[in-house]
């Protein structure tokens, strides 16, 4: 009878799951598809889900008039810039606050998450004028430089969670041995937490790539990413749902790529330190 109690739970809990997975995928997945139709199709009641004309006529059309490449390799840059920079500066400042904290850290960690909890907009004009007084708007060391500064307090965070789960014994023997700082924290730290890095890459990857509101504010055309590159199809005379759909299935691929790729090295590091 236990047996058979089990069985059912699996099963309740596996359609369970197939469901909201399929209700959280479901908007990309009508994305896709409405990529694929005409733009009268595209506004049809009653919708048509998979019996329509397919077309890619869409694609062509969002690469004749933008420029998929250069807004994609924009994006690369930047997410992949503003995430490498958040890690040179966030392993050390997490490993201090790990290891050699001070009675002030605990309050230092709290203001930095509060930062995040303040609008963007509420410093827009301010940004906006030392990027024009320094030539940094549409630029792509600019949007580096925010978008760096915009998930500094995430990245901390969560390195300085994933550092706390390391035993102190295996870095002081490691100082015993005479390794410095420097060694400590390449050869001994990171190969250790290298779960936990890879999953705090990944997320201020994604982060940084959707990051929409400093890239439409700061970027016009020479270092705007896709995100501009999809905001572009929304115009004073209506949107276009097939191309902004078709432009938006062209961002939103290479992340979703990568991500399906590395779901497992996420999890992992999303679990890392839970089960002792």
């Amino acid at each position: 009878m236990a047996r058979k109690s089990t069985t059912q739970r699996v099963v309740i809990s596996t359609i369970g799951a197939w469901f909201f997975g399929f209700l959280i995928f479901f908007p990309i997945l009508w994305m896709v598809l409405a990529s694929f139709k005409t733009e009268l199709e595209a506004f049809a009641i009653p919708p048509s889900f998979l019996f329509f004309h397919w077309t890619t006529e869409n694609y062509a059309t969002v690469q004749e008039r933008s420029d998929y490449f250069l807004h994609a390799m924009n994006s690369i840059i930047i997410a992949g810039g503003s995430t490498l920079i958040a890690l040179l500066i966030a392993i050390p400042a997490a490993w201090s606050m790990a290891f050699s904290p001070t009675k002030r850290t605990k309050d230092i960690l709290l203001w930095m998450l509060s930062t995040k909890m303040m609008p963007p907009v509420g410093v827009l004009v301010p940004i906006y004028l030392i990027y024009k007084s320094f030539g940094l708007l549409d630029s792509r060391i600019g949007l580096v430089f925010i978008l760096c500064l915009g998930n500094l307090p995430i990245v901390i965070w969560m390195l300085f969670t994933y550092f706390k789960e390391i035993p102190r014994d295996i870095l002081e023997a490691a100082r015993m041995d005479g390794a410095t700082i420097g060694r400590e924290l390449v050869y001994v730290l990171t190969p250790m937490a290298i779960p936990g890095l890879a999953s705090t890459l990944l997320l201020n990857l994604i982060l940084a790539w959707n990051e929409a509101f400093w890239t439409l504010n700061l970027s016009t055309s020479n270092a705007a990413p896709l995100t501009t590159f999809i905001a572009s199809y929304s115009s004073p005379e209506g949107l276009f749902w097939a191309k902004l759909s078709a432009a938006s299935t062209l961002a939103i691929a290479p992340i979703l790529v990568l991500g399906w790729f590395s779901q497992k090295q996420l999890v992992r590091g999303l679990t890392f330190g839970a089960v002792k």
